[in-house]
């Protein structure tokens, strides 16, 4: 097996790999190693420490050298935040007043002409100082109990880790975000092993892309879209099958295997031909690269093309179902959904709808145990928002592109719904694992089960869409930081504040400088070196019930195409003083990689008791090829925020609810306490100590509690 560069195997899991220097006195290179780690807000564990303390220091150096890079990376702290102006948070003027600054350092004493590109003045856009003049400009950070301090741990050998990362990634009960994807492409080929399971398709596609690289036998292919979505893997592509992949030239042996494939499927059940319609012609194109004319010994397999090429008729389930409904044949749909159980569940809404209650409850309670816990969940969270009416209906894709329409649908049957929804609960239940001693974090109760992890970015503190979590702090500010890669790119961080009904009560941008106790640091149009925004918004004077950041694209290149684009967030006391930018206060970082031209990562908001929190909202906006601004989407994005604010999302409590029900016992965890047997624990992070053998589930684990 080939070890993953343990760089990445620390950003992502927060564990370090052992060292295989040797042995030696490293403990002047450890307290220095805990040192910096505070500054970048981490913390090394007792385990880890003594690691470091017991290498000979050159490889004690070589290691702490290596995390730490790993972590500036994590935080955002590899790069120069230079905000526009030099003293911010202090010295922002008002808007108009800088617009006219910028005008006479522009044209002196002459008078103005008629028409003046405000963006095209000299002194706009540019950082006018130096880092260091910054740095100059700002006292240092004065350490608080607040700050962030994130428990660094030690793990086993690289190659240890390499291949629990590979497991893990690979058994997710959930998709995975692209860049996940990407990384679980890179770990099944440098990693033999044989998964015990990779329930998801596009998961499974990639991990046999690796193995039919290498010769090895396929796993768990079962329709002939999972021999597409290989092919799409093999090829470089898109497993997901959202976007176009041009196949590459397969070796005869690997043609020979896809046909084996595809004709002993069809072969034993040739009604999956049916499924050849939804992908037809990226089969007519794979049919030119797999040449079936010359695969006589697979005639089944030949089948699919023909189907692809219409030279064979074959009607599909889908078409079939629609004619039931069609007819009004509710009853005769229901069975014949009952022979594909997955999308049964994923008509149940529908089903109700249309008059078929007792008949879709009955096919749900005999079906429930021949479908994935992921559609158990997605099932129940969905019901349990449709017995009141919606403020609109919301479509949010896998790349989080959001959309809005009128709901027009009807409530559901609450005593329908309820019978279902005990039905889920039931076989959930069922699938769980009973633990011994269960120990839960309160913290974590509020994060949502995560569905999908597609819109999810990577990076520090993301939360699963639609979790919630406590905030702390007088003052939170955000950042957004972007490269361009060829062309002059501007991106602009604005921030929507908005009252009880979600209506617009301001907005603080590169326009308005200033809104309702929050301000902006200035407006940067060059990005060729790198760029960075921020807005301040002091929790105990800002006028909004709801702040909804945003970054916007205003001209160049978007997100997916800059060489770099991050989102995030810290918390400071007010008198904590530092620079614009200090890693030990940043609670979230994330990249930034949808296709809209406009993000809303999360919204904030105010509690009557004055408390705030964060609601995770990794939504992306088409938004205009040019231009966007805050003002021209606002009410899309406000829709949209509510719609997930007021959703209820299936959480950590909701499961550990379940889990109780088996759990010998129960504990609920508290800072300081210690544990002398093995647990299973359930926070948002890993706490020091745990005993050897403990089960852990943090934020970045989540998905794991969707039973397979």
């Amino acid at each position: 097996m080939r070890a993953m560069d343990d760089r990445v195997l620390v950003s992502k899991t927060l564990r370090v790999p052992r060292s295989p220097g040797g042995a030696g006195d490293g403990r002047a290179v450890a307290r220095r190693f805990d040192a910096v780690l505070v500054q970048v807000g981490f913390k090394a564990s007792g385990e880890l420490l003594r690691h470091v303390s017991g290498l000979e220091p050159a490889a004690a150096t070589a290691l702490t050298v290596r995390v730490v890079a790993a972590l500036r990376e994590v935080v955002g702290g590899h790069v120069v935040h230079n905000p526009y102006f030099r003293d911010f948070p202090h010295g922002v003027p008002d808007t108009l007043e800088f617009w006219l600054d910028c005008l006479r350092k522009a044209i002196g004493d002459a008078p103005p002409p008629p028409v003046v590109n405000l963006l095209a003045l000299p002194t706009y856009g540019r950082v006018q100082h130096s880092y260091e003049e910054m740095l100059a400009a700002h006292d240092e950070l004065i350490p608080s109990v607040k700050d962030r301090l994130t428990v660094l741990h030690l793990g086993g050998t690289v190659e240890e880790e390499t291949r629990a990362l590979f497991l893990e990634m690979a058994g997710s009960p959930v998709p995975l975000s692209e860049a996940d994807l990407g990384l679980l492409r890179e770990l099944a080929q440098r990693c033999p092993e044989v998964p015990a399971g990779v329930p998801v398709r596009e998961n499974r596609a990639v991990v046999n892309a690796a193995r039919l690289a290498a010769g090895l036998p396929l796993m768990g292919v079962d329709t002939v879209t999972d021999v597409l979505r290989l092919a799409c893997a093999a090829s470089g592509g898109d497993p997901t099958l959202l976007r176009p992949t041009r196949f590459r030239s397969f070796r005869r042996s690997e043609r020979r295997v896809l046909m084996r494939a595809l004709d002993d499927l069809v072969a034993a059940g040739p009604g999956k031909l049916g499924d050849v319609g939804l992908h037809r012609e990226r089969w007519k194109r794979l049919g030119e690269r797999l040449h079936p004319h010359e695969h006589d010994a697979f005639p089944h397999a030949q089948d699919v093309f023909a189907v692809a090429r219409k030279d064979k008729v074959v009607r599909s389930f889908a078409g079939r179902v629609e004619e039931r409904f069609g007819e009004g044949d509710v009853p005769g749909a229901v069975r014949l959904l009952a022979g594909a159980p997955g999308v049964l569940f994923r008509s149940v809404d529908r089903v109700l709808r249309a008059g078929g209650g007792e008949d879709v409850v009955r096919a749900v309670e005999s079906a429930v145990d021949r479908v994935s816990g992921r559609v158990l969940v997605s099932v129940r969270e969905h019901l349990a928002n449709r017995t009141t009416p919606d403020t609109a209906r919301v479509f949010i894709n896998r790349e989080g592109r959001g959309w809005t329409t009128a709901d027009e649908r009807a409530p559901l049957d609450t005593a329908l719904v309820d019978r279902i929804t005990a039905a889920l609960d039931a076989e959930l239940t069922r699938r769980l694992p009973a633990h011994d001693r269960l120990v839960v974090d309160p913290e974590v109760l509020g994060l949502a089960v995560p569905l999908s992890d597609k819109a999810t970015a990577d990076g520090l503190g993301v939360l699963p869409r639609g979790s919630e979590s406590r905030l702390d702090g007088d003052l939170l500010r955000f950042f957004t930081h972007w490269r361009q890669t060829r062309r002059s790119t501007d991106f602009d961080l604005s921030v929507l504040l908005l009252d009880d009904d979600f209506a617009l009560a301001g907005q603080v941008s590169w326009t308005n400088l200033k809104s309702g106790g929050a301000y902006h640091s200035g407006d940067v149009t060059d990005a060729r070196d790198g760029a960075t925004e921020f807005i301040d918004v002091p929790l105990d004077t800002v006028t909004a019930r709801y702040v909804v950041p945003q970054v916007q694209v205003f001209s160049g290149e978007g997100f997916p195409d800059v060489a770099e684009s991050v989102f995030g967030y810290m918390t400071r006391d007010r008198d904590q003083l530092g620079r614009p930018f200090e890693p030990a206060t940043v609670r979230m970082r994330s990249d930034l990689r949808g296709s809209g031209r406009v993000a809303a990562p999360v919204l904030f908001r105010r509690h009557d008791d004055g408390s705030w929190s964060a609601k995770w909202l990794h939504l992306y906006l088409r938004g205009a090829d040019w231009g966007n601004r805050v003002e021209t989407n606002h009410v899309t994005a406000s829709v949209l925020a509510r719609s997930i604010v007021e959703r209820r999302a299936t959480t950590v409590g909701d499961v550990v609810d379940l889990l109780r029900a088996k759990a010998g016992s129960y504990t609920t965890w508290t800072p300081g306490s210690t544990f002398t047997e093995p647990v299973t624990y359930i926070g948002v992070e890993r706490p020091d100590g745990l005993p050897d053998g403990s089960t852990v589930i943090t934020r970045a684990t989540l998905r794991t509690l969707v039973p397979n």
